[in-house]
């Protein structure tokens, strides 16, 4: 197996020194600090993410005998909850989602929530979340998203219905049931934490296996009329079968994730139109009927959630920018949701209303006139589907089960099975990152004035402790600028030649190198390539996407770094015709570089 390393920017939550500490002057003992157990948990993890495992150096196994008595004793809440969370859903996809915002710094709370968020569908978009509500007040809140199961249709007739939904607006005005798109409600919604929300899909790929075999071909729809309420009733034995499937879900739920799942068991029924004027009935009606209930359609149970704190606020859609002209004024992109609470609207200026956006979580005024209604439905996000269908076909099964990785949806065991071979030989012949964090850096040991520990008054670096390095590099700006962009110590130096011996002993084949621009970084990925006797063949490419999210350092210079001149002309074997993705500034963070790193078979993939 090919592996691909990456050097990154720092961790805020697990400060610098990550590896190991060693004491030079008590004979190269290997002792650890409490908050150097992160960075080695992370980093050893890696490793042990590779195919063939990895055969350690005695250094790496006295550590990590070490780290685990450590970690029994120390056993904090955040790390049981993640053990919690990769012990339950050890062989899913989970870990894949989760492991890079760990590494990046973020809470296991937190990484949950942004994945929860999104539906789970790929670390990128959880990334995105999580550098979009880096301000939101309430991101550290244990809320918990709310749940609910729908039948939906496809195919034609949902275009119908659609085009019902559409017709019946235009000629009757606006209802409630434009507030929501064509379905059959299974489940009303209901809450999950965050960690068990996996749990979820596999109870709705249960529920849907098992009662596969006996759902119905076809779903009769017979219109109901009312004063108040139009829509299609479901009876008979197909209505049975749904409402089965709908409490076996509640079932699986309730013991796989833990929650508390009302199934629906009364009239099953997909709503038209509700509460609209009395004098709009008789021309609902006639709409209602020009639906043609003869096209086939393929039923699927689709899983949505929304946030539960906004479900009787109004709902705007941006439709042009907004940039503040004062602190207390939220940020609008076209497309951006705005939760709007009527009753809270009393400091609000005519004109202006008050709300809380749900790209950032932040809450401020806006101009309403750049904002339109929206529907309630489009702020929730859909999590999985699973569909029904007994089809046969194998041209279409391998389309299905390729799209259904990409879209969250369960496809039935018999479709799955299919391709369960072309699955398997993809996953043994994907590429790996193999995420490495730098070695001990000068400052975390002699502090903030470090600089003026080593310098002469003239500008000369000189080595005042054996701890520091030998030398500096030259750069074009003098000695001043390694202050914001230290180098390795010694011990980080030391630290770097094991990491890289260690995977020299464990066989793995090195394919391409990424690094952030710090210099600490580009040093320890030097370090590990010279130890793999690679150091002439592979060149290091510098990607500024991947350096610490400069928004994390409020109040402080955009450190310089030394350019690609600076570091080629420092013996450093860097890649001059790579072209970064992000170029670093104050505000930006390493937004898509979870999967944009060009490396074509390295990728993260949806939980199918």
């Amino acid at each position: 197996m090919e592996e691909t390393v990456r050097i990154g920017g720092r961790c805020t939550q697990h400060p610098a020194n990550r590896i190991l500490k060693t004491d030079i002057s008590c004979k190269q003992d290997i002792n650890f600090c409490q908050k150097d157990q992160k960075g080695l948990e992370v980093f050893l993890h890696s490793l042990s993410l590779a195919s063939p495992p990895l055969a350690l150096s005695p250094h790496f196994c006295v550590q990590a005998s070490f780290l685990a008595h450590r970690q029994e004793e120390m056993a904090a809440g955040e790390t049981q909850l993640y053990a919690k969370v990769s012990n339950k859903l050890k062989g899913r996809s989970t870990p894949l989602l989760l492991e890079p915002l760990l590494a990046m710094g973020f809470p296991v709370h937190t990484a949950l929530k942004a994945l929860a968020a999104t539906g789970r569908k790929t670390a990128e978009e959880a990334l995105v979340w999580l550098h979009d509500h880096g301000n939101d007040p309430s991101l550290d809140d244990p809320i918990p998203q709310e749940y609910a199961l729908f039948l939906c249709p496809t195919g034609p007739l949902l275009e119908k219905l659609q085009e019902f939904w559409r017709e019946s607006k235009r000629q009757c005005a606006k209802n409630r049931a434009h507030e929501v798109f064509p379905h059959v409600t299974l489940c009303d919604f209901f809450t999950c934490e965050d960690q068990r929300v996996e749990c979820l899909y596999e109870a709705l790929k249960r529920a849907g296996d098992r009662l596969l075999g006996s759902f119905p071909t076809a779903v009769p729809l017979a219109l109901h009329s009312s004063i108040s309420y139009l829509g299609f009733f479901v009876n008979g034995s197909p209505a049975d079968v749904i409402r089965e499937f709908a409490m076996t879900f509640a079932t699986e739920a309730s013991l796989l994730a833990d929650c508390s799942v009302k199934p629906c068991t009364k009239q099953l029924h997909l709503t038209l139109a509700h509460k609209f004027y009395p004098h709009h009935q008789r021309t609902l009606e006639q709409l209602a009927r020009a639906i043609p209930l003869g096209h086939s359609c393929q039923w699927t149970a689709a899983l949505y959630s929304r946030d539960m704190r906004f479900v009787h606020y109004q709902t705007l859609r941006a439709l042009f920018q907004y940039k503040p002209q004062n602190v207390d004024e939220l940020t609008l992109s076209p497309g951006d949701y705005i939760f709007v609470d009527p009753t809270q609207q009393d400091e609000a200026s005519e004109g202006w209303v008050i709300g809380i956006s749900q790209r950032t979580g932040c809450r401020g005024f806006l101009p309403e006139n750049y904002t339109d209604r929206a529907s309630e439905s489009d702020t929730w996000v859909k999590h999985r589907m699973y569909t029904f269908s007994l089809a046969t076909d194998l041209n279409s099964r391998k389309d299905s089960e390729a799209s259904s990785r990409c879209s969250g949806e369960f496809l039935p065991q018999t479709a799955r099975s299919l391709s369960s071979l072309q699955a398997l030989q993809a996953t043994v012949s994907r590429k790996s990152v193999l995420v490495v964090r730098h070695g001990e850096r000068v400052d975390q040991i002699f502090g903030k004035s470090w600089l003026q520990q080593c310098s002469t008054p003239d500008g000369k670096y000189y080595r005042p402790d054996l701890n520091f390095p030998c030398s500096l590099p030259r750069r074009s700006r003098g000695i001043k600028d390694f202050e914001n962009d230290p180098p390795l110590s010694s011990c980080g130096i030391f630290q770097s030649r094991i990491a890289g011996d260690a995977l020299l002993d464990s066989g793995i084949r090195i394919s391409s190198v990424f690094a952030s621009p710090a210099l600490r970084c580009v040093q320890t990925a030097k370090l590990i390539l010279e130890e793999l006797k690679l150091e002439k063949k592979i060149k290091i490419r510098v990607e500024p996407g991947i350096f610490e999210w400069t928004k994390w350092e409020a109040g402080k210079t955009t450190p310089t770094l030394m350019s690609l001149e600076e570091l080629k002309e420092a013996n450093f074997n860097i890649d001059t015709d790579y072209r970064a993705l992000l170029v670093l500034s104050k505000n930006v963070c390493w937004r898509l570089t979870v999967s944009a790193l060009p490396v074509s078979s390295t990728k993260l993939e949806p939980p199918c």
